[in-house]
């Protein structure tokens, strides 16, 4: 499915209460997604259904969160993040992600399951977007895509073992 990147600069809202779900094969394909997912995305389920999870990754999401996202996952661990993804038109909403491996009955993982919840707009607005705007800067002026995603890790590395934190216990200490 071909994606167009453009952005509106329209920030979408869910209820308090409202949990996105989704889940995704071992090569973050979609599986599964709820009914709200759908409804804040802009996307149908068909449209949704076997894509790359990336087809909701707005620009403004530094790579660089991603790539520890994804290492937390790979290596069976759980993970919490602040994650702002794209709808289908353009505009924006921002979560905060509990994603966790599933396993088949075997005890192999088969795959990811995420729940996505209203995250505090103020932690967002005054910690989170600074944060990610000086990654995605660090990761934009290397001459490559692969160095900028090594100086936007380097950097975030950097931030937490200032605070002698993980990320998850950093998004825990907001």
């Amino acid at each position: 499915m071909r994606r167009d990147m453009t952005v509106s600069g329209t920030e979408r809202n869910f209820p308090d209460d409202g949990v996105i779900v989704s889940k995704t094969d071992l090569q973050g394909r979609i599986t599964y997604v709820n009914r709200l997912f759908m409804d804040i995305s802009g996307y149908s389920e068909r449209e949704l259904l076997g894509q790359a999870h990336s087809i909701i990754r707005h620009p403004d999401m530094p790579r660089s969160v991603f790539r520890l996202f994804w290492e937390a996952l790979q290596a069976g661990r759980e993970v919490f993040a602040y994650v702002v993804n794209r709808c289908k038109n353009g505009d924006h909403y921002w979560v905060l992600a509990h994603a966790t491996p599933s396993y088949d009955l075997s005890g192999a993982v088969a795959g990811y399951h995420s729940n996505r919840r209203v995250p505090d707009p103020r932690i967002v607005r005054e910690v989170i977007v600074p944060l990610y705007r000086q990654l995605r800067d660090e990761e934009s002026r290397a001459e490559d895509r692969k160095e900028g995603l090594r100086r936007g890790q380097a950097m975030l590395t950097a931030m937490l073992d200032s605070k002698e934190l993980d990320y998850d216990r950093w998004v825990f200490s907001l």
